[in-house]
């Protein structure tokens, strides 16, 4: 039997050349479940907007594995002890964080797999792998479920200044041309320490860390809230409640298995035995894209009609307003609509809606990010600062939408 070298190296267009360290951790990304993150893509439907925005999950939790390893190498550096246990246990968390995402990320969520978050998705995918690896990954989900007695672990994973947002604004950044987003992820990396068990950045990464801060607003102004994103993810929410409703009425709609599976049952997460994960894991965007090719020759035309619109790029109209939009503005183009194409005022609702966005570069109620003054005192990013644009980062700014035909302008 030949050996095959397993410490292999991924060529990554934002940070070079990133190693794999350890054997367990190249099984783990060449298993199927990790595979499939390579037919996910990481923003969505942001390609209508951002043409180059065609980047995978798997692409993402490669790099933030990458970024894991130096923020581990950094705080060996300043004295912090990481056993080799402890650092693999970091590298498989930050990994697997994302292998529970569904189909163009957040769409599934809201429309098929009702009320299962892919948080919970990653954690069951990571215990099942963990029974196939013989409990070699018990340690990574204990650190991944924040059960670890080492808090500043789970900081590095999920928090306000985590190896995923660092990982997301830079490559989102790169790939979709927004340079706002471009943030200096090795400088934040190089300021981490740890105090008494928390995550700090030393008083001279303050400045990086409102940029991050300020990136990240923007971000989700231009790129994840763009609204043409945002009116294209509406649209597919509504293609795939549509199907549902269908499906279960007993009409038989061209798809793959693992999708229809899906569209036939309520699925919740006691539900999630391991051969609904197995299916689940068999889904990707290219079920959807392929769903909809099919879709736009059905009779239904609330399917056919907006599948179409996914497919040739040509979205509903999407309106935004700091002010609450009135429920009569929407109620009168829904009457319109339903009565030139004859059709109920609730099946007019697929075309026709309002709802509102939110955004918050910096949560006051959430874990802060601190940091360690030249005294040694510990101070929240916010009161450290001398700029006053982090105190409007962390306000927390709604927007409000209506979406329509554009016929009805």
């Amino acid at each position: 039997m030949t050996h095959i070298n397993k410490l292999k190296i991924f060529n990554d267009p934002i940070y070079g050349f990133i190693s794999i360290p350890n054997e367990l951790i190249y099984d783990l990304i060449q298993h199927p479940y990790f595979q499939r993150l390579r037919r996910i893509s990481q923003m969505g439907l942001s390609y209508l907007v951002y043409p180059g925005a065609n980047h995978t999950r798997f692409h993402h939790a490669l790099g933030c594995m990458h970024l894991m390893q130096k923020a581990v190498e950094t705080l060996r550096f300043k004295g912090v002890a990481i056993s080799g246990d402890e650092e693999c246990a970091l590298l498989i968390a930050i990994l697997l964080h994302d292998i529970g995402h569904g189909p163009f990320s957040h769409a599934m969520e809201k429309s098929i797999v009702e009320d299962v978050n892919h948080e919970a998705i990653s954690l069951l995918f990571m215990n099942q792998l963990n029974e196939e690896f013989d409990g070699r990954l018990s340690l990574a989900i204990q650190v991944f479920k924040g059960d670890y007695h080492r808090k500043f672990m789970l900081q590095l994973i999920s928090s306000q200044l985590d190896m995923d947002r660092m990982d997301y604004l830079k490559r989102d950044s790169f790939y979709t041309g927004v340079a706002e987003g471009n943030v200096n992820s090795e400088r934040l990396i190089q300021m981490m320490n740890v105090v008494d068990d928390v995550l700090v950045i030393e008083e001279k990464g303050i400045y990086s860390v409102e940029k991050f801060l300020l990136s990240r607003r923007l971000m989700y102004w231009q790129a994840y809230l763009h609204k043409t994103s945002l009116v294209a993810e509406l649209i597919l929410m509504n293609v795939l409640k549509r199907a549902k409703e269908l499906t279960l009425k007993g009409i038989n709609l061209p798809c793959s298995e693992p999708l229809l599976y899906f569209m036939q049952n309520k699925v919740s997460l006691e539900d999630f035995d391991a051969e609904k994960l197995d299916l689940f894991s068999q889904l990707d965007d290219f079920d959807i894209i392929s769903a909809l090719k099919a879709w736009q020759k059905q009779d239904d035309f609330i399917l056919s009609t907006l599948s179409k619109m996914l497919i040739n790029r040509d979205l509903l109209k999407i309106k935004l307003s700091a002010e609450k939009i009135p429920a009569e503005e929407s109620q009168s183009l829904k009457e319109q609509f339903a009565n030139d194409h004859h059709i109920t005022q609730l099946e007019a609702g697929y075309f026709i809606f309002r709802g509102k966005i939110k955004n918050q570069a910096y949560s006051k109620e959430a874990e802060p990010i601190r940091i360690l003054k030249k005294d040694k005192t510990i101070e929240d990013v916010v009161e450290a600062s001398d700029q006053l644009n982090l105190k409007s980062l962390s306000k927390l700014v709604t927007k409000y939408y209506i979406c329509f035909p554009k016929q009805l302008i």
